[in-house]
């Protein structure tokens, strides 16, 4: 193959995704970009997953199953069976634009040290009439410390894997998935990807639709292995923003991802929330406001927050 039309090799990870794995496959069958492998890993699926991909005939497509050992796992069992000098992760239940992946190969060009990025928008109830592209990104190319600190300051950094096309090369340089980690995953993961690049290139064609509206529900936030994995995340992301930029804005921002996790846990694993609590204070303090709305909001500004989180924590086990 010419060297302007490098295999891709998409690696998705799937389990339970039978009532979506069958429109995330054919985003990737339908783009105009023809050089690509996709491979599935099927990881111990229990729904209908495994009959939906046995049905998929194109050859270009490999699914291999496992027993369940995460999505970290399954996403780096996906690498290793791979081929592609450009590699895309992407979860078995988004979408991509039909000319994805071609913007991003032309972006990339044969650069090797450089990271292309992507559009982005959310759509609500499985609905794409809902689509709304994100005002609210990174839209010029930059270092990719630059990248991560203007998308994390004051604000939630958007890293869904989907967004990125990564070349081989930065991925044997950092590492893959961290397989003990599971919530919040991504975090640590693409930080420490992004600062093996020389540069993130943005390729405004290309468009994710990131399916949204179906939140943390409450059993992953009370899980310790959930509560476990978030912090971890969180410490080894800014740890390796801190070994790579030691300033006050990266410090800042450091101390607001930990306050973040404060804000979505309390008042679960008081031990965890002490920890965060102290690395916010090492770090300088945070002023990131509690996120909520609605009723919530009313009454977070009545009661204050941590007073709201109890009440709610209560109502929901009474419930």
């Amino acid at each position: 193959m010419e060297k302007d039309t490098p295999l891709v090799s998409v690696c998705m990870p799937a389990y339970n995704a039978g009532k979506y794995i069958t429109d995330t496959v054919s985003s990737i069958t339908s783009q105009s970009y023809t050089n690509w492998e996709l491979i599935i890993v099927n990881d111990g699926s229990t729904d209908n997953t495994a009959g939906i991909l046995k049905q998929l005939t194109d050859p270009r497509i490999k699914v291999f199953h496992q027993e369940n050992k995460g999505q970290c796992a399954a996403a780096n069992q996906a690498f290793q069976l791979s081929k592609g000098t450009l590699i895309k992760f992407m979860d078995a239940d988004d979408l991509i634009s039909p000319h994805f992946i071609a913007e991003q190969v032309h972006r990339l060009g044969s650069c090797k040290d450089a990271i292309a990025s992507a559009s982005w928008g959310r759509f609500y109830d499985d609905d794409l009439q809902t689509f709304k592209l994100s005002d609210d990104m990174i839209t010029h190319d930059c270092k990719p410390i630059d990248w991560l600190a203007n998308s994390m300051y004051n604000r939630q950094s958007m890293m869904q894997c989907a967004l990125w096309l990564i070349p081989r090369e930065l991925l044997d340089q950092s590492g893959l998935w961290n397989e003990e980690l599971s919530l919040i995953n991504d975090f640590e993961f693409f930080i420490r990807v992004l600062l093996c690049a020389r540069q993130v290139l943005f390729t405004p064609k290309s468009i994710l639709y990131y399916r949204s509206g179906v939140a943390n529900s409450l059993s992953s936030l009370q899980s310790r292995a959930g509560a476990v994995s978030a912090y971890k995340s969180i410490d080894q992301g800014v740890s390796h923003l801190l070994s790579f930029e030691g300033s006050p804005r990266i410090k800042k921002i450091g101390a607001d991802c930990f306050q973040t996790y404060i804000y979505m846990f309390y008042p679960y694993h008081k031990d965890l929330i002490h920890n965060a609590e102290l690395r916010v204070r090492e770090l300088g303090g945070s002023n990131s406001p509690f996120p909520a709305g609605g009723i919530t909001r009313i009454m977070a500004k009545t009661f204050g927050w941590k007073l709201t989180k109890r009440i709610k924590a209560l109502y929901t086990h009474g419930r």
